[in-house]
């Protein structure tokens, strides 16, 4: 190898960058102190874009493509190295790839949790927890206000700060959001899509754009989720009950229909057989046409409350009725009496 080649060799002729890690958001081309070759090539790829500093000052900044390095396609580092005239010497500048792809399935989650008001439960504390996207939408920005003098960062330096970011507004965006805690998961989309902008704000100084904002859950203390639970077990307890009592009813008065006796009588539920008999039993008669038909009306209901007392009877004998029952029913008819 001659001298001449040995020189050749410390110039650079071609610029270019393929990201092998898929999550390098700014990398600096290693020049390794030598100087670019005039009408140099470079290659900006899809996703990407390039940035030339010169001495701390930013230079040209180029969009993805292939260019030659020379005074026509460097404007802006032309005037700041004060070239007057066509030259033919290597110069020196850093150059800065950017990644402008969506980083996607970013997560964020509030370690500690949230303290917000509740229009039912007044102050509640949550956790929540969800995914998020962002990317590089100016790359000088980027450089001066995130990365610096850094020759490579990667997405988790970048996701750090964001989920910090979030973290911090959480609060304050689930408090206007003014939904109860019962509420929170049928809103979702509609909180995220209000949370975003806030979120925004802060990501525009460093020049990354927030693309998509999810959250996928939020979880209460586990005092208030066993509350809830009981609550619910209540409630579902409260519907099969209803079921069954309808149920029980509807058979009794099959077989009340076919076999005209009151032991079948026992197969209704308590309750809504309690209801239906005192209904029927006690409901006041028709006021009489008749003058003299008014003391054979009452004799008739009188007779009417001794059967029914004598049905409740049996029911509490076949284990249908407590005898708390029973007797808080006993008292109700003879008050009648």
């Amino acid at each position: 190898m001659g001298l001449f080649d040995f020189i050749k060799n410390e110039f650079i002729e071609v610029i270019d960058w393929v990201d092998d890690s898929n999550n390098t958001v700014l990398y600096k081309f290693p020049d390794k102190g030598n100087k670019i070759m005039n009408k140099a090539q470079l290659t900006v790829r899809e996703s990407q874009v390039v940035v030339l500093m010169n001495e701390g000052e930013f230079g040209d900044e180029y969009k993805p493509g292939r260019y030659e390095l020379s005074t026509q396609n460097m404007p802006i580092t032309t005037t700041l190295k004060s070239w007057k005239y066509l030259f033919d010497s290597p110069f020196k500048v850093d150059v800065f790839f950017v990644n402008t792809k969506q980083f996607t399935n970013l997560k964020w989650g509030t370690s500690n949790p949230i303290i917000m008001r509740d229009p039912e439960f007044k102050q509640v504390r949550v956790r929540s927890f969800g995914t998020y996207t962002i990317r590089v939408k100016d790359a000088k920005k980027f450089i001066t206000e995130f990365a610096g003098t850094n020759p490579y960062v990667p997405i988790d330096a970048i996701s750090e700060q964001c989920r910090n970011t979030i973290i911090s507004k959480m609060a304050e965006g689930l408090a206007e959001a003014g939904v109860s805690v019962l509420d929170l998961a049928a809103n979702f989309t509609e909180i995220g899509n209000k949370l975003k902008p806030i979120f925004q704000t802060d990501f525009d100084a460093w020049g990354i754009e927030l693309g998509q904002f999810y959250i996928e859950n939020v979880s209460l203390p586990e005092e208030v989720e066993r509350m809830f639970d009981k609550a619910t077990q209540v409630n579902m307890m409260s519907d099969k009950l209803n079921q069954f009592n309808q149920m029980q009813a509807g058979i009794a008065l099959e077989n009340m229909s076919e076999n005209a006796g009151a032991a079948n009588m026992a197969g209704m539920g308590a309750g809504v057989l309690l209801t239906n008999m005192m209904q029927t039993q006690t409901q006041p008669q028709q006021p009489q046409q008749q003058q003299n038909a008014g003391s054979a009306a009452g004799g008739n209901d009188q007779q009417k409350m001794i059967d029914l007392l004598k049905q409740l009877g049996e029911l509490k004998a076949a284990g249908v009725l407590t005898e708390e029952e029973f007797n808080q029913k006993k008292a109700e008819i003879l008050g009648k009496l």
